[in-house]
């Protein structure tokens, strides 16, 4: 019925075809791998002089007043030194689980649009940092997030999946935020 001839073909073809579907999925794996672990920003908890968090229902901003942190707006008082701690050292040391690329007009499709949260940081060297929190994905591990968000050269934004703890961080209230006076 079939000649030799394209059996033998239509091995080759489903031989190499098994190949580069190896090939590219454990070149895939191992973008994955590389990018689970790496971290959020490059700076040290220490280094942060100022930082403001601005969520649906508040804006507020913290300033480091010699050891201590201050909340400034919307109030001047002292601020909640463990509150204060556990955002910044989720920001410090939090890592990236996977990052993908979007069009920017997909960003309502992460809930980047209108964030659960947006983190802005100033170190002592004057360098600033953002974070913008969006949705969980899809299945609520993660939540999706930008650093510094800008456009790459092909006209894509960078999505990432982080840490849901980040959500615990920022989803206070203003009393939550406040220390002892």
């Amino acid at each position: 019925m079939f000649k030799p001839m394209t059996l033998v073909l239509v091995s080759i073809a489903v031989l190499l075809g098994g190949v580069v579907y190896l090939a590219e999925r454990r070149t895939a794996s191992q973008t994955q791998a590389e990018q689970a672990g790496q971290e959020l920003f490059d700076f040290q908890e220490e280094q942060v002089q100022s930082f403001s968090i601005r969520t649906e229902d508040q804006s507020l901003t913290f300033e480091k007043v010699g050891d201590t942190w201050q909340l400034i707006d919307p109030e001047n008082t002292r601020a909640n030194d463990a509150s204060v701690a556990y955002l910044l050292n989720l920001m410090a040391t939090g890592s990236i689980e996977r990052t993908l690329t979007a069009d920017p007009k997909e960003r309502p499709e992460f809930g980047l649009d209108l964030p659960l949260a947006n983190i802005d940081v100033r170190l002592e060297n004057q360098e600033t940092h953002s974070l913008i929190l969006g949705d969980y994905d899809f299945s609520r591990n993660f939540l999706y997030a930008q650093t510094n968000p800008s456009i790459n050269n092909k006209g894509e934004i960078e999505v990432l999946l982080v840490s849901p703890e980040f959500e615990n961080a920022v989803d206070r209230s203003l009393s939550e935020w406040k220390g002892e006076e």
